[in-house]
């Protein structure tokens, strides 16, 4: 009996066994009605008796083909899986290759023999209503089908058993192979029943019916704003807890969606990988294209239901929207004054923090805003790129050329609300109606006097401060306001541009003509200003 004993070692951590004729597939897992009844005893050599997944003949199949090739019994199995499992437990026993089975249709596959051994049992457990689950051994998550769990395993495993025979790369499942090959085939199965629209992917199809639905079925659990996708949400929520995972490899800025980091990192590598077809035109994003091309085609779909004025973009038919309900949905938390887009107050905040960032790469001078910036640089350039159509005058701001061109229109298309005047600029009648209300919002900080316009200000500190920044090219005399300047260059030139209407005298200065003017009328300094202004109106 000692010579028919079954030597059981222990080898690098993994066991090794040599079988006698009589051991019987039983073995994996069940009692050895053939075996040495001495086997029992050789288990204690061993850390922990291995247990095998109980792979027995159904009584209640009939016999099918998935016959062991390891043992002299001949038995079969409901499945290749479960003989799988069976000849993989002896192939690790053995130390011995299974030729009898296709090595990949093992579902979890592990080089170390013992820990299959221990924890294979685990991967089939029940849940509360009795219904049997696959258990992942590494992440303990579970599935209904062993399939599942198999596919799932290649997440551990890095196994990507299906390649694209176009470009190679390679999917962990034969679904996600197929709609990539549809990206080199141009197939679009799935369309929309609502406006035909069609898509490579089922997925991309359903968050795109939302939009005719209008469903938003995931909402902030923070402000409970609703949106159409969940990633969309998931890049929401970033704006509560201020995550920014996404960083640029070379200058450390960080973004909360990858979208904006790969649009930054062309800034770095000067890439424009979109190009207009019209006109060549080359771009950085995707969405600056878009925008451009609306210049060929002149289209501008989105348009006003109160005025109708139309817009290229959604975006800004919503915020001119904003003019007609005057809702103002951004305030400053500094001083509360409310702004009808959000880059506006974004401009307005650093008018409280003094950050300027935005400087020129000529004479360094800083700037708020990148318009501002880029309206600068023409001053180095002489860059003047607004022309008006009537003269040909040119133009380095397009709000310049908007004022002049009313030279030619005379149009004045703002009025005042009290007296009816009437102004060519919006500006214009915003200081007017001070007038009215008496409104002084800008105070000088030495001595409290205050003015209606900034500008005032602005010279009136001049009196603080002492400075005269326009001089006279002739004789070099400075001064604090430049309409000053000019009627000093006067006095050097002779030119003497106001006339009296009445006996054709000219005079330099406007004040100098009123004056005159009551030679002829007889009438104090009010009436004879009201005619002065008629009288200079004629010469004009």
């Amino acid at each position: 009996m000692g010579e028919e004993q079954l030597p059981i070692k222990k080898e690098e951590d993994h066991f090794t066994w040599s079988p006698g004729e009589s051991v019987k597939r039983d073995y994996l897992g069940v009692a050895s009605e053939g075996a040495d009844s001495a086997n029992a005893s050789a288990w204690p050599q061993i850390k922990e008796k291995p247990e095998f997944p109980q792979q027995c003949k159904r009584e209640d199949q009939p016999p099918i083909k998935n016959e062991c090739v390891k043992c002299s019994t001949g038995e079969s199995f409901k499945s290749e899986d479960d003989l799988g499992l069976a000849n993989r437990g002896v192939e690790l026993l053995n130390g011995s290759s299974t030729e009898g089975w296709r090595a990949e249709n093992v579902i979890s596959p592990l080089s170390d023999g013992n820990k299959l051994l221990e924890d294979d049992d685990e991967n089939v457990i029940k849940n509360p209503s009795g219904d049997k689950l696959c258990k992942c051994f590494q992440c303990g998550k579970t599935f209904g089908k062993k399939s599942s769990l198999k596919i799932h395993t290649r997440t551990h495993t890095g196994e990507k058993p299906f390649s694209c025979s176009v470009c190679g790369q390679r999917f962990t499942q034969v679904g996600q192979l197929n709609s990539h090959a549809r990206t080199h085939t141009g197939e679009k199965p799935f369309s929309c029943s609502v406006c035909g629209q069609k898509f490579a992917r089922k997925d991309k199809l359903g968050r795109h019916t939302t939009t005719h639905t209008g469903e938003k079925p995931f909402s902030c659990s923070v402000c409970s704003k609703a949106f159409s996708k969940k990633d969309n949400l998931k890049t929401h929520t970033r704006t509560h807890t201020g995550e920014k995972p996404f960083s640029c490899s070379v200058c450390g800025q960080r973004f909360t969606v990858k979208a904006t980091l790969i649009s930054h990192a062309r800034t770095h590598t000067g890439e424009k990988p979109f190009s207009c077809s019209a006109c060549g035109q080359r771009f950085t994003e995707k969405g600056s294209l878009k925008k451009h091309v609306i210049i060929h085609t002149g289209e501008k779909p989105f348009a006003c239901s109160v005025c109708g004025q139309r817009f290229t973009e959604n975006g800004g038919l919503k915020v001119h929207t904003r003019i007609h309900t005057g809702e103002k949905p951004f305030s400053c938390s500094v001083c509360s004054k409310a702004f009808n887009t959000k880059e506006n107050l974004k401009i307005h905040v650093r008018t409280h923090t003094g950050e300027k960032p935005f400087s020129c790469s000529i004479c360094s001078k800083a700037f708020y805003k990148k318009d501002n910036l880029k309206t600068h640089t023409r001053t180095h350039t002489g860059e003047k790129p607004f022309s008006c159509s009537a003269c040909g005058q040119r133009f380095t701001e397009k709000g310049n050329l908007k004022k002049h061109v009313i030279i030619h229109t005379g149009e004045k298309p703002f009025a005042c609300s009290v007296c009816g005047q009437r102004f060519t600029e919006k500006g214009g009648l915003k200081v007017h109606t001070r007038i009215h209300t008496g409104e002084k919002p800008f105070s000088c900080s030495v001595c409290s006097k205050a003015f209606n316009t900034k500008e005032n200000l602005k010279i009136h500190v001049r009196t603080h401060t002492g400075e005269k920044p326009f001089s006279c090219s002739v004789c070099g005399q400075r001064f604090t306001r430049k309409g000053n300047l000019f009627k000093h260059a006067r006095t050097h030139t002779g030119e003497k541009p106001f006339s009296c209407s009445v006996c054709g005298r000219t005079f330099s200065q406007r004040r100098s003509l009123i004056e005159h003017l009551r030679t002829h009328t007889g009438e104090e300094c009010f009436p004879a200003q009201s005619v002065a202004t008629d009288s200079l109106q004629q010469s004009n």
